[in-house]
């Protein structure tokens, strides 16, 4: 069958000026670009004032490169017209507008045959437009921000306008699955293909031995998250309950692990909420770490926490399983999904620290099979996510 190219097109997409960002579409698209020949279009917002936001925000919309390889494919990074906070129902449509331009000239040397646009608002929905224009088939994969925007009075009509107009959605979970249903498009171009795990960069090591390496006690009890340092991951819900904790396990500790986002930057509150608290010598900020670093802090720890307000398919999860690691985090998105069963953690609602603090400790009690753990994480690698990505795009061509 016939390997069409495909222009990947994500305005989250890795670059030096934020080298964390959308990581995990990386991986993915990547993994598929070594069986199908691919471009990378991460369109980056852009308005003429902007220099002069940062001298207060210093991470605002950080400066990015016109053009770069990455891992031996070529990234393109077009700007976009965005006004920082106004005009949101425009972004789609500025979106698709500035970056027209950009793709007629890579079309004249890469003949793409195939959009395949991360998120659907603003990204799906200017995907869309852009295939309307260079005649292709467009898919969506949905992430986790549609269930907000199927909430908006302004936005939910241009999220349905995209799914509909979208050759196939793709979504990482089946909730989101069942969001893209509820708004009419049909079953037969929906498609489940979560997020998989690279099980050989993500494995344990030497407990001690990673304790030893991070400077933390060899007798401690040691709790983890990672993500960006905003709201919505939770960091702020596990030290409201560490105090608690802490009284139960004296020796407790809690590691920090990742830096600012698009969604902003948070790490002064967190420091000055453990500070409040009594906790800067038990809460370790280890700041934002690449993937290949991240199975040390995984292998010092015992019990990963996410206690996250929205969630499409979190791939931190599966790599701390990777490690060996039980997950607790709450019943949002597709987290459910991933942890599949009470052999692999416990899900407790959202916004009820009691029921946080409860699961905490009773995990901490008890005795898990890490190797079941880490078997489950192996079902999950990437090669079987991408053989269904490709076969799923070879089909549209």
């Amino acid at each position: 069958m016939k390997a069409p190219r495909l222009l990947v097109f994500s305005t989250l997409f890795p670059h030096p000026g934020q080298p964390q960002a959308g990581l995990f579409i990386r991986e993915r698209m990547f993994r598929v670009g070594k069986e199908l020949p691919l471009v990378v279009v991460a369109p980056v917002p852009w308005f003429p004032l902007q220099g002069l936001i940062r001298l207060f925000l210093p991470h605002f919309r950080p400066a990015a490169p016109r053009h770069e390889s990455q891992q031996g494919f070529e990234v393109l990074l077009p700007r976009f017209l965005c006004v920082p906070g106004i005009a949101k129902r425009l972004d789609g449509l500025l979106l698709a507008l500035s970056c027209w331009w950009c793709l007629r000239k890579l079309h004249r040397r890469f003949a793409f045959e195939v959009i395949d646009a991360h998120f659907a608002y603003p990204d799906g929905y200017a995907a869309t437009l852009l295939g309307r224009w260079f005649k292709v088939p467009v898919t969506i994969t949905l992430r986790g921000t549609e269930a907000r925007h199927a909430r908006d009075r302004i936005l939910a009509p241009k999220l349905r306008q995209a799914l509909h107009a979208a050759a196939r959605v793709f979504s990482v979970s089946k909730s989101l699955q069942a969001l893209a249903l509820e708004q009419g498009v049909p079953e037969t171009r929906t498609q489940v293909v979560g997020n998989g795990v690279d099980t050989e960069r993500f494995a344990a090591i030497d407990r001690q031995e990673a304790r030893v390496q991070l400077g933390l006690p060899g007798d401690a009890r040691i709790l983890i998250t990672v993500g960006a340092l905003v709201e919505r991951k939770g960091f702020h819900r596990v030290l409201e309950i560490l105090p608690a904790l802490r009284r139960r396990f004296p020796s407790l500790h809690y590691l920090i692990v990742g830096g600012p986002s698009a969604e902003g930057d948070w790490r002064s509150r967190l420091e000055a909420q453990a500070a409040e608290a009594g906790l800067a010598d038990c809460v370790h900020f280890l700041g934002p770490l690449a993937p290949e670093e991240l199975s040390l802090p995984l292998s010092a720890a015992e019990l990963f926490v996410l206690p996250t307000r929205n969630e499409g398919w979190a791939n931190v999860i599966l790599e701390a399983m990777a490690c060996g690691l039980p997950v607790i985090t709450t019943d949002v998105g597709g987290n459910a999904e991933v942890v599949a069963g009470p052999e692999l953690g416990c899900i407790v609602p959202f916004g009820k620290p009691a029921a946080l603090e409860a699961s905490i400790v009773e995990s901490l009690e008890r005795e898990w099979d890490r190797k079941a753990i880490r078997r489950y994480a192996e079902a999950h690698h990437w090669d079987r996510k991408v053989s269904a990505l490709v076969e799923a795009f070879r089909y549209l061509s």
